[in-house]
């Protein structure tokens, strides 16, 4: 069939409509309307002259294919960047963003409410290259500028804080670092652009773990790196270094769960909301962490930063022993109990931030249990919670 010229996407469309068109082009495919799955290593060329050229679209498949770039140019129409690439993980995402703006000698501030295996990377990885971490108060705001030094070269941000769900006041950490000339980075995997856009509020590097909302399905591990024009340089070159690559397979599954993530997280946002209400008003819960309920400490900044919630959060019980939280927990039907979220299924963990919070105390006055609402209808995960409490009573 003959080839229709690839029609250049409209500047001004929802968000709903660039996560169905961004990154596809069907008639470069013979009209598929999925990017097929491309795998190889080695790409020929036509002759010397383009082989040391590197005149080709692709040299290598370490370097991009068509299914890896399909996802990363959709992903970088959503950001907002200048680019983007893909990562194995979101954990790998961290790690390549912070090589990729860091060096012997220099300072980081980390946010104290980040995800724990990211505070291991610091203390951990970046220790052994001769670069030193702070860790600062999710609720610093403007008084961050009293942590900077003469060889601080990054923040990072998490908002909300991973597990215990502080929002920070990213424009006004932002502007203390622009002022210094400080490279700003986030983990947003919570908010996902969809929610939350960082290159917009100023932030430099934008992560998400895309194992969550951009599979949405819990069938695949992949991260992604957005950076702007001031910092893309840097990502790429340390991605293509490290020889970081993703399996087109895992391309081609994210890019198949970005076409639905809309639609996904706002059922997401409806039913988390409808449960987190619900559990508001229960005796047995001591306190709701979720910045979409008003009486939630950051709300005022999640309403002014932020497009939606997702279905993420975290209550504190009142304070009961062990056996009777783990009799809660073993006796729910619908929530898995498992790492990760962000898939179409409920889950539930414990957890206790109290052993790795260094720069400020985490003391929530009971046992804290974290939840991911999935796709089931809400009242049917209400009525499993309750039963839940009932179990948890009886362990008392």
């Amino acid at each position: 069939m003959a080839n229709k010229a690839k029609t250049t996407l409209p500047g001004n469309l929802s968000v709903e409509t660039e996560l169905v068109l961004a990154g596809r082009d069907p008639f470069r495919h013979d009209g598929f309307v999925n990017t097929p799955i491309v795998r190889g290593s080695t790409v020929l060329s036509p002759s010397v002259a383009d082989l040391e050229g590197h005149t080709g679209r692709y040299t290598y498949g370490r370097r991009g294919n068509p299914t890896v770039e399909s996802l990363e140019s959709a992903l970088t129409r959503l950001e907002g960047g200048a680019g983007v690439v893909l990562t194995p993980s979101g954990l790998s995402a961290v790690s390549i963003a912070l090589l990729s703006v860091l060096k012997a000698g220099d300072h980081l501030l980390m946010v104290d409410s980040a995800y724990q295996p990211t505070r291991r990377i610091c203390d951990e990885v970046l220790t052994r290259y001769g670069i030193e971490t702070t860790y600062y108060d999710p609720l610093i705001a403007g008084d961050i500028a009293g942590l900077i030094r003469p060889h601080t070269r990054a923040i990072f941000l998490e908002s909300p804080g991973s597990q215990s769900f502080e929002i920070q006041d990213i424009p006004t950490i932002v502007a203390a670092a622009s002022a210094r000339d400080i490279t700003t980075l986030m983990d947003n995997t919570w908010a996902t652009p969809l929610f939350f856009r960082p290159h917009d509020f100023g932030v430099d590097v934008s992560i998400q773990a895309g194992t969550k909302y951009l599979s949405g399905h819990s069938d695949l591990n992949i991260g992604t790196i957005s950076a702007n024009q001031r910092t893309f340089r840097r990502v790429l070159a340390t991605h293509g270094d490290l020889g970081i690559t993703v399996a087109p397979e895992d391309a081609f599954l994210a890019s198949r769960g970005l076409r639905t993530m809309a639609v996904r997280l706002e059922r997401h946002q409806q039913s988390a909301l409808a449960v987190a209400r619900w559990l508001s008003s229960r005796p047995e819960v001591r306190q709701v962490l979720h910045p979409g309920l008003p009486e939630h400490p950051g709300h005022a900044l999640w309403k002014r930063d932020f497009k939606g919630a997702s279905g993420l959060f975290s209550i504190i019980l009142e304070p009961v022993p062990k056996p009777a939280v783990d009799a809660f927990l073993d006796s729910l039907a619908l929530f898995g109990l498992g790492y990760s979220w962000g898939g179409y299924e409920s889950l539930a963990i414990p957890f206790d931030c109290s052993a790795y919070r260094t720069a400020t105390c985490w003391t929530p006055g009971g046992p804290a249990i974290r939840l991911q609402i999935g796709l089931e209808d809400p009242a049917d995960l209400i009525a499993d919670l309750d039963s839940g409490f009932a179990a948890l009573a009886a362990a008392r």
